[in-house]
């Protein structure tokens, strides 16, 4: 499977992804990457490809400084090397906090491409409570590698979108992972949900949670026993070792398995680890729960005390769903559009359409772009109509948390709903239940073309995304795109000027873009998909065994029982 550089680059760092580059005159860190295929085994069940960086996986964990200039020197090895391309990534951070690296193209990441990327910050308001840092991941495991199980998915043979079930789950990338504590010390634990599917559940035995920061975000302390953590969310949070170490303490992440469709008997949806303050005494095992009960995250509140966004300048409502189309695969949807990748990437399209930029025309039909001018508060009103759950995370911002119903609220009502609070925290990560809404704000100060998207990577793949173009003409004026990047799109046969259908002559003119699936016909269900299936499949198979038989050699009683036939339709009796 080729990767592509381009789309690599669109969450290599979810940093950029944030807005976090700035001019600051600061130190530079240098990463010379080769980005190709390794082995890997890491809940010991299955040996297979990931992708690795210079030969190794995991991947490298990244701890950069707020201020440091960063410099990736990117080469792409996953194709035959005579076919590889390289570029070069170079950009100062300026926000620190708790992040990941990942790719975005293809169903990449849970291939292994996904790493933990930490921002240290001189001026942590919370410095001089803990002693040491731990960086955590969480993330489920597929053994089967991603191209054959996008296939499946997106597939008239999964007329209901059924998501691959996980075949495990991996804390640090591996399973059985012990973390040395000494008695009476305080931890500062970066947890970050990698996966591809599943929420998990976090909890670590005998020992309280304080929660300090969620997505980059600094939080007023919050204790809590569990957190919930979707895919994509990030969460730092202070525990303090006890004073006694005769004993050991299991540490556990819990996939969330709502959205399961099957429950495999090799599975093992808990991953436990261990604070280890003796190594010589026992690891027990989990206590089981009978109920989970994470924090509300709704409840933190932002250590800054940011008020809310109370004039809103631009608010539109995204109604999301799941449904069949043509083609008898199941897509998301949103307003009735699946994201569909256009001919030419939407930020070429913002840098290269002139004064129509702010024309949302020139973005397509089936891109969900939403055009916003500098500095306006904008508003998102997430409507889910799926029974499922959808973490969504918006590129290039932090919003405020606004309002989030509770399961089975329907759409959002603006004359009924929970009080809004007077800070609300800020994240960029935030899930909306089943058949609910929620509402965030941000303001539209960081001009580019940012990604909204659910961040189940199942979901992204069948089309739950939206784009942002913010403050397209300004764009224009301060951004210029490197050669190098643009010679991997030449290289990859992508165009890299026009609307999003290529054409640079009339902008306005979308003939030529790329188009979703053609919708189903009238009356169709998932169902009705399924039972058309069998019974073409049932018909394909019976014309098969006729032919097969007719095309079989005769018995030589079938050849003069067949010969006195004809002789009777000629009226010969002998």
């Amino acid at each position: 499977m080729a990767l592509s550089l381009s789309n690599f680059l669109v969450t290599l760092l979810t940093l950029l992804s944030n807005g976090l580059f700035t001019a600051v005159a600061a130190e530079t860190v240098t990463f010379d990457w080769n980005v190709g295929w390794v082995r890997a085994n890491p809940d010991g069940m299955a040996e297979r490809p990931v992708m690795g960086i210079n030969g190794q996986w995991p991947l490298p964990l990244l701890n950069i400084t707020k201020g440091d200039r960063v410099i990736v020197n990117l080469h792409n090895q996953v194709r035959h090397p005579a076919a590889s391309t390289s570029f070069k990534l170079n950009f100062t951070i300026e926000q620190p906090g708790t992040y990941w690296y990942h790719s975005h193209t293809r169903g990449q990441y849970p291939d292994g491409l996904r790493q933990q990327y930490v921002v240290h910050d001189p001026e942590n308001p919370y410095l001089g409570q803990y002693d040491q840092e731990i960086p955590l991941t969480l993330s489920d495991w597929y053994h089967d590698e991603m191209p054959g199980l996008l296939a499946g998915f997106i597939s008239y043979k999964n007329p209901t979108g059924a998501e691959p079930v996980p075949n495990s789950a991996l804390m640090n990338d591996t399973q059985n992972l012990t973390v040395s504590v000494q008695p009476g010390k305080t931890y500062f634990f970066r947890l970050t949900n990698i996966g591809a599917f599943a929420g998990q559940y976090f909890w670590i035995e005998g020992h309280t949670m304080r929660i300090i920061e969620v997505d980059g975000v600094y939080t007023e302390p919050a204790e809590t026993d569990m957190i919930y953590i979707t895919a994509a969310q990030r969460y730092g949070f202070l525990v303090t070792a006890k004073n006694d170490s005769s004993a050991n303490f299991a540490m556990v992440g819990s996939m969330d398995t709502d959205l399961f469709d099957s429950f495999p008997d090799t599975l093992n949806y808990n991953v436990t680890g261990w604070l280890v303050y003796d190594d010589a005494a026992p690891k027990p095992a989990a206590a089981l729960l009978e109920e989970f009960a994470p924090f509300d995250d709704f409840l933190l509140k932002p250590q800054d005390g940011m008020e809310i966004y109370s004039d809103v300048d631009y608010s539109f409502d995204l109604d999301l769903k799941m449904d069949n189309l043509g083609d008898g695969a199941n897509y998301a949807f949103f307003n009735d559009i699946t994201y569909t990748t256009p001919v030419v990437p939407t930020l070429y399209t913002a840098l290269t359409t002139g004064a129509n930029a702010s024309d949302v025309t020139v973005y397509g039909g089936f891109t969900s772009s939403y055009v916003l001018k500098k500095d306006q508060i904008v508003e998102i009103v997430l409507n889910n109509d799926d029974t499922g759950k959808h973490p969504f995370h918006l590129h290039g911002h932090n919003f405020q948390v606004v309002a989030r119903a509770d399961e089975d609220w329907g759409h959002y009502d603006p004359s009924n709903h929970t009080a809004f609070p007077s800070s609300p925290m800020r994240r960029d990560t935030l899930m909306v239940r089943p058949q609910s809404n929620f509402v965030v704000r941000f303001k539209a100060d960081n001009p580019g073309i940012w990604l909204f998207h659910c961040h189940i990577d199942w979901h992204l793949a069948s089309g739950l995304a939206a784009v942002m173009i913010e403050a397209p003409l300004e764009l224009q004026k301060t951004l210029s795109i490197p050669e190098d990047h643009l010679a991997v799109c030449r290289a990859a046969g992508v165009p890299v000027a026009g609307n999003a259908a290529g054409n640079t002559i009339d902008v306005l003119n979308l003939k030529g873009e790329n188009k979703s699936v053609a919708p189903l016909p009238a009356g169709f269900t998932a169902r009705g998909i399924v039972a058309l299936v069998f019974s073409c499949v049932s018909a394909f198979l019976g014309m098969a065994a006729i032919a097969w038989y007719g095309a079989a050699p005769l018995s030589s009683a079938e050849v003069a029982s067949t010969k006195r036939f004809i002789l009777r339709q000629n009226g010969d009796t002998k």
